[in-house]
């Protein structure tokens, strides 16, 4: 499992196959919140689990699955 402490706001997310997802808001209680002023978001927080994160690496949080599964499966609440 990833260290949590190495996700950092304004960090890039990214599916497994480099297609953007958002940008880290926070983490709070075990979820990435992600920036509703990205243009992915529509608006909204968007939330992903801490789970999905594959790695993070030079300001870049990768997660385990592609960027269009991610948004099947995010949340906005």
């Amino acid at each position: 499992m990833v260290d949590v402490a190495q996700i950092q706001e304004h960090a890039n997310v990214v599916g497994s196959d480099g297609a953007h997802v958002g940008t880290v808001d926070h983490v709070d209680k075990g979820e990435i919140k992600l920036t509703k002023t990205d243009p992915e978001a529509g608006g909204l927080h968007h939330f992903i689990p801490v789970d999905f994160v594959h790695s993070v690496e030079g300001g870049t949080v990768r997660l385990d699955r592609p960027a269009e599964e991610v948004k099947r499966e995010w949340s906005t609440s």
